[in-house]
């Protein structure tokens, strides 16, 4: 087991005017399941790589506990690297491809023997140890990649999008077994994924990245309820934080003929005459006054929930694009072009600068 540390970690590609990565400044715990995660393009896999060692680092350090390994190559870093692609050689069978590694490092044939089938029960392999990998279901293959990683027991171990290529339901599953197994063996990870729900149900924390730049690293509940700016707050949540343009006035601020109280203090902080107003589907409510009227475009029935997708009253949204998204009563849902009030529950706003799109605070 190891920490993990990123001290101003950069990472320039050849011909491109803007780092990959900028900067990155970010300390991971001993055992601890850190996710990183942001759209595409955002850095975090570059980032893992610059971890790996498969990535130069331009400036700044990567430390592996008190060790330095901004230059020492992969093989002696002491990682275990789990891809999105699974990565098996096609001609061994699963128990040859999880003990591939330990047999290159000339380990006993008893030892690798025992890892391999340690690593089997733990991931429920033991009926497929003498298939090819051929003969798997994905997601079968995906945990001979994890048992592959777990029999070298690494001090770090680093999984680009390892679920990506997984359906919707087998993702749900594995990702759930992934975090448990990770818990059970106690070794530090770092994760990659450009999906929000995977990293907000598996992380410990989650470092959310935009442009190369680290922009909040939280505990999931922390990130939801206070995130640090306007990117954060839109990409964390789904369906994602309704943010709208609002006009300071004298008690709040005005959102489609409605006055929201915000208080004075952030408010003196918004320099100039309006705010960007953040609220939840979740934090909205139907109410027959004191709301803004919103119009139904489509309403997603899911079962145990619904989601309306709407228009303010007044609004010059063109055709097709949605104000305001909302959580309502999945057994009476609206229909299609009705047109209802919602509030924002007391205490449930989030306001940011207008310009920097910075969290404002009393």
């Amino acid at each position: 087991m190891a920490t993990v540390r990123f001290e101003n970690a950069t990472r320039v590609y050849p011909g491109s005017e803007h780092p990959a990565v900028d900067s990155l400044d970010l300390d991971i715990g001993d055992g601890e399941f850190l996710v990183l995660v942001g759209p595409s393009g955002c850095g975090k896999s570059t980032s893992l790589r610059m971890l790996a060692g498969l990535e130069e680092v331009n400036d700044g350090a990567v430390y592996i506990g008190d060790r330095d390994v901004t230059n020492v190559p992969p093989k002696d870093r002491d990682i275990a690297m789990v891809f999105q692609n699974y990565a098996l050689y096609p001609h061994m069978s699963v128990a040859e491809n999880m003990g591939f590694a330990l047999k290159i490092a000339k380990t006993p044939k008893d030892q690798i023997r025992r890892r391999v089938l340690d690593a089997a029960k733990l991931l429920d392999l033991e009926p497929f140890l003498d298939r090819k990998p051929k003969a798997l279901s994905g997601g079968q293959r995906q945990r001979v990649a994890m048992g592959r990683a777990i029999v070298r027991e690494p001090q770090v171990f680093c999984m680009d999008e390892p679920l990506s290529n997984l359906d919707a339901k087998l993702r749900v599953s594995t990702r759930t077994q992934i975090a448990a197994l990770q818990r059970r063996l106690g070794t530090t990870t770092v994760y990659v994924t450009h999906d929000q729900v995977e990293a907000m149900t598996m992380g410990d924390r989650v470092a959310v990245l935009k442009d190369g730049v680290l922009q909040q690293c939280d505990t999931p509940r922390t990130l939801y309820d206070t995130p640090d700016n306007e990117f954060v707050a839109g990409f964390i949540g789904s369906p994602a934080m309704n943010l709208r343009t609002a006009k300071v006035v004298e008690d709040g601020v005005e959102l489609a003929g409605c006055v929201i109280p915000v208080d004075r203090a952030v408010l003196a902080k918004a320099g100039g005459d309006t705010v960007t107003l953040g609220f939840r589907p979740e934090s909205l409510e139907v109410t027959s006054d004191g709301g803004f009227p919103v119009t139904a475009h489509v309403v997603e029935e899911l079962g145990s929930d619904a989601y309306l997708y709407g228009t303010l009253e007044g609004s010059d949204a063109t055709h097709g694009e949605v104000d305001v998204i909302a959580r309502v009563d999945p057994r009476t849902p609206p229909k299609m072009g009705d047109t209802i009030t919602l509030r924002i529950r007391p205490d449930e706003t989030h306001v940011f600068h207008a310009e920097t799109g910075e969290r404002l605070t009393a």
